[in-house]
């Protein structure tokens, strides 16, 4: 049995054409998503929640997200 989660970090390269294509596959598979936003990505809550949006607007609206702490949690949304 597959968890339904995983779990993935953002460090200094922050949101590249990698991370999206590797966070489009993972989707395909999983309907949760964590995503850890590194120190050297930037700690700034500010910056988190626009690492947050850009993801967002790359990966398609059918996604939802939520920030905890430095954690970006992504969800699928039921079609």
């Amino acid at each position: 049995m597959k968890p339904s989660q995983i779990e993935m970090q953002i460090g200094k390269n922050g949101v590249t054409d990698n991370f999206i294509t590797s966070l489009t596959t993972a989707f395909k598979k999983r309907n949760n998503i964590k995503i850890h936003v590194l120190k050297s990505a930037g700690h700034d809550r500010e910056k988190v929640k626009q690492i947050a949006e850009d993801i967002r607007g790359r990966i398609g609206n059918k996604f939802n997200y939520r920030i905890v702490g430095f954690t970006l949690s992504f969800k699928k949304l039921k079609k």
